[in-house]
């Protein structure tokens, strides 16, 4: 099975890079309600990059798509920040 061709690859990457987009913002004074909104914008922006540069490290056939493909990437970098907080703290429900 060939992951480069299902666009795996492209999503993980622009994840990681809004991940590390939170992480700088959290070393900020900015509230850190901002962090999932600059994650997200972060996302479309890298999705909307790698279409119209003709990368095909995800799989979108039109702009739309590579901004969702992107927009839910950069917000998935925010839910994988929570759930380390989440098993950091020890399981309380």
């Amino acid at each position: 099975m060939d992951y480069e061709t299902l666009g795996v690859v492209g999503v993980a990457a622009i994840t990681v890079i809004c991940y590390l987009v939170g992480l700088i913002v959290k070393a900020t004074p900015a509230p850190n309600q901002l962090i999932p909104i600059l994650c997200g914008v972060a996302g479309l922006i890298l999705g909307l990059v790698c279409y119209f540069t003709g990368l095909d490290v995800i799989s979108a056939s039109d702009p739309v798509t590579a901004a969702a493909v992107g927009v839910v990437s950069g917000l998935a970098a925010t839910g994988i920040d929570q759930i380390k907080q989440q098993l950091a703290k020890g399981g309380d429900t």
